[in-house]
Protein backbone atom coordinates (compact mmCIF):
# COMPACT_ATOMS: atom_id res chain seq x y z
CA UNK A 1 0.00 0.00 0.00
CA UNK A 2 1.01 3.40 -0.85
CA UNK A 3 1.04 6.17 1.61
CA UNK A 4 0.80 9.52 0.89
CA UNK A 5 0.71 13.26 3.07
CA UNK A 6 -1.64 15.32 1.68
CA UNK A 7 -2.28 15.63 -1.96
CA UNK A 8 0.41 17.18 -2.71
CA UNK A 9 2.53 13.64 -2.82
CA UNK A 10 0.02 12.32 -5.71
CA UNK A 11 2.57 11.16 -8.04
CA UNK A 12 2.54 12.79 -11.79
CA UNK A 13 0.40 10.61 -14.53
CA UNK A 14 -1.67 9.50 -12.11
CA UNK A 15 -4.60 7.72 -13.61
CA UNK A 16 -8.47 6.76 -12.29
CA UNK A 17 -9.21 5.70 -9.02
CA UNK A 18 -12.31 4.87 -6.33
CA UNK A 19 -12.03 6.75 -3.73
CA UNK A 20 -13.73 6.30 0.39
CA UNK A 21 -13.18 9.23 2.31
CA UNK A 22 -13.75 9.83 6.43
CA UNK A 23 -11.82 9.60 10.23
CA UNK A 24 -12.45 5.60 10.12
CA UNK A 25 -11.27 5.97 13.84
CA UNK A 26 -11.25 1.88 14.89
CA UNK A 27 -12.07 0.89 11.15
CA UNK A 28 -15.30 -1.36 12.49
CA UNK A 29 -17.04 -3.63 10.50
CA UNK A 30 -18.72 -0.24 9.30
CA UNK A 31 -15.51 1.32 7.61
CA UNK A 32 -14.08 -2.21 6.88
CA UNK A 33 -17.80 -2.42 4.34
CA UNK A 34 -17.62 0.62 3.10
CA UNK A 35 -13.71 0.62 2.62
CA UNK A 36 -13.82 -3.18 0.86
CA UNK A 37 -16.78 -2.02 -1.62
CA UNK A 38 -13.83 0.61 -2.59
CA UNK A 39 -11.65 -2.04 -3.24
CA UNK A 40 -14.03 -4.04 -4.75
CA UNK A 41 -14.98 -1.26 -7.30
CA UNK A 42 -11.71 -0.39 -8.18
CA UNK A 43 -10.24 -4.23 -8.84
CA UNK A 44 -13.76 -4.11 -11.07
CA UNK A 45 -13.10 -1.01 -13.18
CA UNK A 46 -9.24 -2.09 -13.38
CA UNK A 47 -7.87 1.27 -11.34
CA UNK A 48 -6.58 2.24 -8.05
CA UNK A 49 -8.37 2.26 -4.48
CA UNK A 50 -7.81 4.91 -2.53
CA UNK A 51 -8.64 6.07 1.38
CA UNK A 52 -8.74 9.53 2.01
CA UNK A 53 -8.27 10.03 5.69
CA UNK A 54 -7.83 13.26 8.37
CA UNK A 55 -5.11 14.37 10.72
CA UNK A 56 -5.46 15.31 13.60
CA UNK A 57 -9.68 14.59 13.69
CA UNK A 58 -11.33 17.04 12.61
CA UNK A 59 -13.10 18.12 15.40
CA UNK A 60 -10.21 19.69 17.24
CA UNK A 61 -9.79 22.06 14.45
CA UNK A 62 -13.43 22.89 14.26
CA UNK A 63 -14.50 22.99 18.19
CA UNK A 64 -11.00 23.18 19.92
CA UNK A 65 -11.08 20.83 22.90
CA UNK A 66 -13.38 18.48 21.49
CA UNK A 67 -10.95 15.77 20.35
CA UNK A 68 -12.76 12.57 21.02
CA UNK A 69 -11.08 9.40 22.56
CA UNK A 70 -8.78 7.51 19.78
CA UNK A 71 -10.15 4.03 19.29
CA UNK A 72 -7.02 3.51 16.55
CA UNK A 73 -3.65 5.12 16.43
CA UNK A 74 -2.42 6.62 13.24
CA UNK A 75 -0.08 3.58 13.07
CA UNK A 76 -2.72 1.04 13.77
CA UNK A 77 -5.53 2.62 11.65
CA UNK A 78 -2.61 2.16 8.46
CA UNK A 79 -2.12 -1.53 9.29
CA UNK A 80 -5.86 -2.33 9.69
CA UNK A 81 -6.75 -0.16 6.47
CA UNK A 82 -3.87 -1.82 4.61
CA UNK A 83 -5.11 -5.32 5.34
CA UNK A 84 -8.46 -4.79 3.52
CA UNK A 85 -6.29 -4.55 0.60
CA UNK A 86 -5.79 -0.40 -0.05
CA UNK A 87 -3.75 0.58 -2.81
CA UNK A 88 -3.00 3.98 -1.51
CA UNK A 89 -3.81 5.95 2.17
CA UNK A 90 -3.71 9.81 2.21
CA UNK A 91 -3.51 11.37 5.39
CA UNK A 92 -4.51 15.06 4.80
CA UNK A 93 -2.93 17.33 7.51
CA UNK A 94 -6.26 19.05 8.95
CA UNK A 95 -6.31 22.85 9.18
CA UNK A 96 -8.54 25.75 9.86
CA UNK A 97 -7.51 26.46 6.28
CA UNK A 98 -8.73 23.19 4.78
CA UNK A 99 -11.49 23.35 6.70
CA UNK A 100 -12.71 26.20 5.65
CA UNK A 101 -12.53 24.66 1.65
CA UNK A 102 -16.20 24.70 -0.12
CA UNK A 103 -17.79 22.08 -0.64
CA UNK A 104 -17.47 22.70 -4.63
CA UNK A 105 -13.95 23.27 -4.43
CA UNK A 106 -13.29 20.45 -2.30
CA UNK A 107 -15.01 18.33 -5.09
CA UNK A 108 -13.03 19.58 -7.76
CA UNK A 109 -9.68 20.24 -6.06
CA UNK A 110 -9.21 17.08 -4.21
CA UNK A 111 -11.86 14.51 -6.42
CA UNK A 112 -11.37 15.72 -9.58
CA UNK A 113 -7.85 17.84 -9.80
CA UNK A 114 -5.25 15.66 -7.69
CA UNK A 115 -7.69 12.21 -7.25
CA UNK A 116 -9.19 11.88 -10.94
CA UNK A 117 -12.05 9.69 -9.29
CA UNK A 118 -13.98 7.57 -11.32
CA UNK A 119 -16.24 6.35 -8.59
CA UNK A 120 -16.64 7.72 -5.00
CA UNK A 121 -17.90 5.84 -1.76
CA UNK A 122 -19.09 7.41 1.04
CA UNK A 123 -21.31 6.38 3.75
CA UNK A 124 -25.20 7.52 3.94
CA UNK A 125 -24.45 10.20 6.89
CA UNK A 126 -21.40 11.47 5.01
CA UNK A 127 -20.72 15.43 5.35
CA UNK A 128 -17.95 17.54 3.50
CA UNK A 129 -16.43 21.06 3.29
CA UNK A 130 -17.12 24.40 5.29
CA UNK A 131 -19.41 23.64 8.16
CA UNK A 132 -20.15 20.42 6.63
CA UNK A 133 -22.14 21.64 3.78
CA UNK A 134 -21.96 18.81 1.70
CA UNK A 135 -24.01 15.63 1.76
CA UNK A 136 -24.50 12.87 -0.29
CA UNK A 137 -27.28 14.69 -2.85
CA UNK A 138 -24.74 17.39 -3.15
CA UNK A 139 -22.16 14.87 -4.12
CA UNK A 140 -24.22 13.39 -6.41
CA UNK A 141 -25.17 16.47 -8.40
CA UNK A 142 -21.30 17.27 -8.95
CA UNK A 143 -20.26 13.83 -9.47
CA UNK A 144 -22.55 13.98 -12.87
CA UNK A 145 -21.20 17.64 -13.32
CA UNK A 146 -17.54 16.37 -13.07
CA UNK A 147 -17.81 13.08 -14.29
CA UNK A 148 -17.45 10.33 -11.38
CA UNK A 149 -20.15 8.13 -9.79
CA UNK A 150 -21.21 8.10 -6.35
CA UNK A 151 -22.04 4.87 -4.57
CA UNK A 152 -23.51 4.67 -1.20
CA UNK A 153 -21.94 2.33 2.01
CA UNK A 154 -25.28 1.19 4.29
CA UNK A 155 -24.42 1.37 7.33
CA UNK A 156 -23.73 -1.67 9.18
CA UNK A 157 -26.18 -3.34 12.32
CA UNK A 158 -26.41 -6.10 14.38
CA UNK A 159 -29.34 -6.80 16.44
CA UNK A 160 -30.86 -3.21 15.90
CA UNK A 161 -27.13 -1.16 16.86
CA UNK A 162 -25.64 0.38 14.46
CA UNK A 163 -21.94 0.14 14.25
CA UNK A 164 -20.46 3.51 14.79
CA UNK A 165 -17.37 4.92 16.41
CA UNK A 166 -19.25 6.93 18.70
CA UNK A 167 -20.85 4.03 19.58
CA UNK A 168 -17.82 1.96 20.41
CA UNK A 169 -16.53 4.32 22.12
CA UNK A 170 -19.30 4.91 24.71
CA UNK A 171 -18.41 0.77 25.03
CA UNK A 172 -15.25 1.55 25.83
CA UNK A 173 -15.94 4.04 28.39
CA UNK A 174 -19.16 2.07 30.39
CA UNK A 175 -15.92 -0.82 29.95
CA UNK A 176 -18.03 -2.78 28.13
CA UNK A 177 -15.14 -4.29 25.45
CA UNK A 178 -16.84 -7.33 24.57
CA UNK A 179 -19.57 -5.63 22.85
CA UNK A 180 -16.85 -2.81 21.47
CA UNK A 181 -15.00 -5.87 20.34
CA UNK A 182 -18.38 -7.31 18.42
CA UNK A 183 -18.80 -4.04 16.59
CA UNK A 184 -15.08 -3.43 15.88
CA UNK A 185 -14.58 -7.27 14.37
CA UNK A 186 -11.50 -7.57 16.84
CA UNK A 187 -10.95 -6.36 20.80
CA UNK A 188 -10.24 -2.73 21.29
CA UNK A 189 -6.97 -2.01 21.96
CA UNK A 190 -4.67 0.15 23.93
CA UNK A 191 -1.33 1.20 23.37
CA UNK A 192 1.25 2.99 25.30
CA UNK A 193 4.97 3.07 26.62
CA UNK A 194 6.21 1.05 29.94
CA UNK A 195 7.22 3.55 32.46
CA UNK A 196 7.73 3.12 36.08
CA UNK A 197 5.20 3.15 38.38
CA UNK A 198 5.23 2.86 42.49
CA UNK A 199 6.31 -0.77 42.78
CA UNK A 200 3.77 -2.01 44.25
CA UNK A 201 2.49 -4.69 42.07
CA UNK A 202 6.21 -6.03 42.65
CA UNK A 203 5.80 -5.84 46.66
CA UNK A 204 2.70 -7.71 46.32
CA UNK A 205 3.97 -10.22 44.54
CA UNK A 206 2.42 -9.18 41.35
CA UNK A 207 4.35 -7.08 39.26
CA UNK A 208 3.00 -4.88 36.66
CA UNK A 209 3.58 -2.96 33.71
CA UNK A 210 2.65 0.79 34.31
CA UNK A 211 1.25 1.96 30.93
CA UNK A 212 1.99 5.30 29.64
CA UNK A 213 -0.94 6.37 26.52
CA UNK A 214 -1.46 8.72 24.32
CA UNK A 215 -3.50 11.36 25.62
CA UNK A 216 -6.60 11.10 23.49
CA UNK A 217 -6.42 7.05 23.70
CA UNK A 218 -9.77 5.45 24.71
CA UNK A 219 -8.99 3.86 27.72
CA UNK A 220 -11.73 1.83 29.48
CA UNK A 221 -13.51 2.56 32.63
CA UNK A 222 -11.76 1.81 35.92
CA UNK A 223 -12.08 -2.37 36.62
CA UNK A 224 -10.02 -5.06 36.06
CA UNK A 225 -10.07 -6.46 32.82
CA UNK A 226 -8.32 -10.03 30.86
CA UNK A 227 -6.52 -8.67 27.52
CA UNK A 228 -3.65 -10.16 25.84
CA UNK A 229 -0.54 -8.03 25.59
CA UNK A 230 1.78 -7.65 22.35
CA UNK A 231 5.16 -7.11 22.16
CA UNK A 232 7.09 -6.11 19.22
CA UNK A 233 8.64 -8.23 17.70
CA UNK A 234 7.27 -11.57 19.70
CA UNK A 235 4.42 -13.41 17.83
CA UNK A 236 2.56 -14.99 20.63
CA UNK A 237 0.69 -12.43 22.69
CA UNK A 238 0.97 -13.17 26.69
CA UNK A 239 -2.02 -13.27 28.70
CA UNK A 240 -2.12 -10.38 31.45
CA UNK A 241 -4.27 -9.15 33.77
CA UNK A 242 -5.13 -5.25 33.44
CA UNK A 243 -6.12 -2.73 36.41
CA UNK A 244 -7.47 0.17 35.50
CA UNK A 245 -7.41 3.29 38.00
CA UNK A 246 -5.98 5.01 41.07
CA UNK A 247 -5.48 1.72 43.23
CA UNK A 248 -7.90 3.27 45.62
CA UNK A 249 -6.88 0.77 48.25
CA UNK A 250 -3.73 2.67 48.33
CA UNK A 251 -5.75 6.29 47.83
CA UNK A 252 -3.99 6.94 44.86
CA UNK A 253 -5.02 10.10 42.64
CA UNK A 254 -3.28 9.36 39.28
CA UNK A 255 -5.20 6.85 36.90
CA UNK A 256 -3.16 4.16 35.12
CA UNK A 257 -3.03 1.52 33.20
CA UNK A 258 -1.24 -1.53 35.04
CA UNK A 259 -1.06 -5.04 33.26
CA UNK A 260 0.59 -7.95 34.71
CA UNK A 261 1.28 -10.62 32.31
CA UNK A 262 1.24 -14.17 33.47
CA UNK A 263 3.87 -16.54 33.51
CA UNK A 264 6.54 -13.81 32.44
CA UNK A 265 9.84 -12.96 34.08
CA UNK A 266 11.40 -9.98 32.28
CA UNK A 267 12.35 -6.15 32.07
CA UNK A 268 9.62 -4.19 30.18
CA UNK A 269 10.50 -0.94 30.76
CA UNK A 270 11.15 1.18 28.14
CA UNK A 271 8.67 -0.99 25.65
CA UNK A 272 6.20 -0.05 23.27
CA UNK A 273 3.19 -2.79 24.41
CA UNK A 274 -0.28 -3.07 23.07
CA UNK A 275 -3.15 -4.61 25.01
CA UNK A 276 -6.06 -6.63 23.37
CA UNK A 277 -8.68 -6.46 26.24
CA UNK A 278 -10.84 -9.33 26.11
CA UNK A 279 -13.39 -9.22 29.33
CA UNK A 280 -14.25 -7.28 31.94
CA UNK A 281 -13.86 -9.07 35.23
CA UNK A 282 -15.11 -6.57 38.25
CA UNK A 283 -14.68 -2.71 38.87
CA UNK A 284 -11.88 -1.14 41.33
CA UNK A 285 -12.86 -2.17 44.88
CA UNK A 286 -10.78 -0.82 48.14
CA UNK A 287 -9.43 -3.25 50.67
CA UNK A 288 -8.79 -2.32 54.44
CA UNK A 289 -5.87 -4.53 54.28
CA UNK A 290 -3.29 -6.12 51.70
CA UNK A 291 -4.62 -9.74 52.41
CA UNK A 292 -7.41 -9.53 51.00
CA UNK A 293 -6.32 -7.49 48.36
CA UNK A 294 -3.67 -9.98 47.44
CA UNK A 295 -6.71 -12.61 47.13
CA UNK A 296 -8.47 -10.94 45.35
CA UNK A 297 -5.44 -10.68 42.91
CA UNK A 298 -5.18 -14.29 42.93
CA UNK A 299 -8.22 -15.17 41.95
CA UNK A 300 -8.26 -12.00 38.99
CA UNK A 301 -5.03 -13.72 38.04
CA UNK A 302 -7.15 -17.27 37.75
CA UNK A 303 -10.28 -15.78 36.12
CA UNK A 304 -7.66 -13.92 33.32
CA UNK A 305 -6.65 -17.59 32.52
CA UNK A 306 -9.83 -18.77 32.19
CA UNK A 307 -11.50 -16.02 29.88
CA UNK A 308 -8.36 -15.88 27.60
CA UNK A 309 -8.76 -19.87 27.56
Amino acid sequence: MQRWRGFDAVPGGWGRSVVTIGVFDGVHKGHQATIGHTVARARELGVQSVVVTFDPHPAEVVRPGSHPAVLTEPARKAELIESLGVDVLCVVPFTAEFSRLPAEAFVHDILVAHLHAALVVVGDNFRFGHRAAGDVALLDRLGRTFGFAVEDAPLISEAGTVFSSTYIRSCVDAGDVAAAAVALGRPHRLEGVVVRGDQRGRELGFPTANLLCHRYAAVPADGIYAARMIRRGQRHPLAAAVSIGTNPTFSGRERRVEAYALDFDGDLYGERLALDFVSRLRGQVRYDAIEPLVAQITEDVAQTRRALG
